[in-house]
């Protein structure tokens, strides 16, 4: 169960410029939440959760840069390679030639569970059962794996965020519905799409969409379904379903009729029982969303419950055991950062996306003379994703890194060398336990580590994917109304 949960969660699924001193100041439409640590433990080797990443990072940047998106069959093939070269013919065989059925607690087929990233089909009707929709908040924690409280959020209108996994995505509870239940949501900047399961939803493979909380008629007076379609495709998995309207409410701000959609059909990347979340919120720019309505940020603003589209974000390290991560909205929470640091850049995306101009880009530094190019700002993806000669001037200066001649590096797990990337003028380290992402041997912490720092050869030649590799070392606001993202150092 802990390799299902591994291989069926990664997925794939935040950011400002503001004049501090309002919005540091405590309000009524300040509004934060606690963020929670989500824990798991896996024997999936580290190359294999590597090249997931790298797969899902590619597949992410090609659809935000407009490239074009790697098929379904380049995907497997780098899965194939890299299975080979781990595992030898005999892992290869048993991972992708299996003809004996795939059980939720059995190992599972990579292609199958991770990289099917078609928009899904609906499958014939089998529905999910009244008892699974009813479950209310004692269903969310119907979990196979455990989920650790967050912290007490230290700033009004904040959640706090679970760590899904080893610092692979972050998740908050919100409440839906009428009357309301806690819903899991896995909080996503590189999206605009806000949607949860309906109560009619159908995994992609068959069945039900797993132990997750489902909205619809059945478990809320307050449901309105408009009838009108939507579908997303993410770096992994994709959903398809309905628009809908229901009230919802994050941090107490509560939000009547919001507009946002339930999945009819979701992809096994969202539906396995292993999956530890109930929806995603989708947090960049709202003319990114597939629905085509306002993301809950902007919602909230203009329902004059916070006094600006800004959302805030600090994202823990699991190894740091702190659980102090935490989302904001309308504001900052100037006790997670240092307030002479915060350096506001304008957004640079054209499409929605939060995206910087990056000056520079220095190893213990020295800098790499990399101009030109500009940082999406991912909280939805794990590892930093960027062209491969850019990746290779990086590693060159980390003392014992090699390339896996696959886009993945190593790293020396003790590696003590700090990258720093540069924006509006300003340094920002990233923490060398970072780079050296996962031990290749889990019984030898002192050998070799994969690098969180990936290469791919999809987006613009000078574009990078800078997902939570970076986002851990730095206090990351967006802000809507000003088209601004601002980053801080943390304390």
């Amino acid at each position: 169960m802990q390799l299902t949960l591994a291989l069926s969660i990664l997925l794939a699924q935040v950011f400002l410029a503001v004049n501090a001193s309002p919005l540091l100041r405590r309000n009524s439409k300040l509004l934060s939440l606690p963020l929670r640590r989500y824990e798991h433990a896996t024997d999936l080797p580290a190359q294999l959760k590597l090249q997931q990443h790298i797969n899902r990072g590619l597949h992410r940047l090609a659809r935000m840069t407009g490239g074009e998106v790697p098929s379904r069959r380049e995907l497997e093939e780098n899965l194939e390679r890299r299975v080979l070269a781990v595992e030898g013919p005999e892992g290869f065989e048993r991972r992708f030639n299996r003809r004996a059925p795939i059980d939720e607690s059995d190992e599972v087929d990579l292609e199958k569970r991770y990289n099917r990233i078609g928009v899904p089909k609906p499958a014939s009707p089998q529905g999910n059962t009244l008892a699974a929709v009813k479950g209310g908040k004692g269903q969310a924690a119907v979990q196979k794996t455990p989920v650790a409280a967050a912290n007490a959020p230290t700033a009004d209108n904040s959640l706090g965020l679970d760590i899904q996994a080893q610092d692979t995505s972050y998740l908050a509870t919100i409440q839906i519905g009428t009357p309301p239940r806690d819903f899991s949501i896995l909080m996503d900047s590189g999206s605009a799409d806000f949607w949860v399961g309906s109560e009619a939803c159908q995994s992609q493979n068959g069945g039900g969409c797993g132990n997750h909380l489902f909205l619809g008629t059945q478990s809320s007076s307050s449901f309105v379904d408009s009838g009108d379609q939507f579908q997303v495709t993410y770096g992994t998995g994709a959903v398809q379903g309905t628009i809908i309207q229901d009230d919802i409410s994050i941090a107490g701000l509560a939000l009547k009729g919001h507009t946002f959609g339930v999945a009819d059909v979701e992809s096994q990347q969202f539906s396995s029982n292993a999956v530890p979340f109930d929806g995603l919120m989708g947090l960049a720019q709202s003319t990114l969303s597939e629905q085509q309505t306002l993301t809950p940020p902007e919602a909230l603003t203009k329902a004059g419950l916070t006094q600006s589209s800004v959302v805030a974000y600090k994202i823990s390290r699991l190894e740091d055991n702190k659980n102090d991560g935490e989302i904001t909205f309308g504001g900052l929470d100037a006790t997670k950062f240092d307030l002479k640091t915060l350096t506001t850049v304008p957004n640079v995306s054209k499409k929605g996306f939060w995206e910087a101009n990056l000056d520079a880009v220095t190893v213990d530094g020295q800098d790499l003379a990399l101009q030109g190019r500009t940082a999406i700002l991912d909280t939805g993806t794990t590892l930093a994703v960027l062209p491969e000669n850019d990746a290779i001037a990086i590693h060159k200066l980390i003392p014992g890194a090699q390339s896996d001649g696959q886009g993945g590096f190593t790293v020396p797990c003790n590696s003590k060398t700090v990258v720093a990337l540069i924006f509006g003028g300003r340094s920002f380290a990233i923490d060398p336990r970072d780079i050296a992402f996962q031990p290749l041997n889990p019984r030898d912490p002192t050998g070799d580590c994969v690098s969180g720092i990936a290469s791919g050869s999809v987006g613009g030649a000078n574009e990078w994917l800078v997902g939570d590799t970076f986002l851990k070392n730095a206090y990351f606001v967006t802000d809507v109304e000003k088209n601004t993202v601002a980053l801080a150092q943390l304390v």
